[in-house]
């Protein structure tokens, strides 16, 4: 079964052919993709990601707000005990909030300029099951 990716674009951004671009990307990889439309409620994509029951929340956001959408959006997974859904951030995003969005939950970030097939692997590696550690002989 493909694993099940949101696409989401939170906030007031009505800009969406970059998260169309990835959710192709994403389903011509295999994946299974939702996409949510433009101008989501926080509160909509969580529900819509626990509902759906997806691996990972891939959030586009080009408006700014990308720190204070990013953590309300982890904040909402984990209130919602969805805590292993894990979620990406592409867009608009400069250098120096890369860490600052990890430190608030993201699991990748995908700056504007990132090849696609960076996104599908990254996510692909957040989606994959553990790979088990060979056991030695004795």
């Amino acid at each position: 079964m493909p694993a099940r990716v949101l696409v989401a674009k939170p906030g007031l951004d009505g800009h969406d052919r970059g998260a169309k671009i990835v959710a192709r990307a994403l389903r011509d990889a295999g994946f299974e993709v939702i996409f949510t439309g433009i101008r989501q409620r926080v509160e909509h994509i969580v529900t819509v990601a626990v509902q759906e029951d997806v691996a990972v929340v891939g959030l586009s956001i080009l408006s700014g707000a990308h720190l204070t959408l990013t953590a309300r959006i982890v904040e909402g997974l984990r209130a919602a005990d969805a805590a292993n859904i894990a979620v990406v951030v592409g867009g608009t995003i400069p250098p120096a909030d890369v860490p600052r969005l990890l430190a608030a939950g993201a699991a990748a970030v995908f700056p504007t300029g990132t090849p696609l097939d960076t996104v599908v692997t990254g996510v692909g590696a957040l989606t994959s099951p553990p790979q088990e550690k060979p056991c030695a002989s004795v």
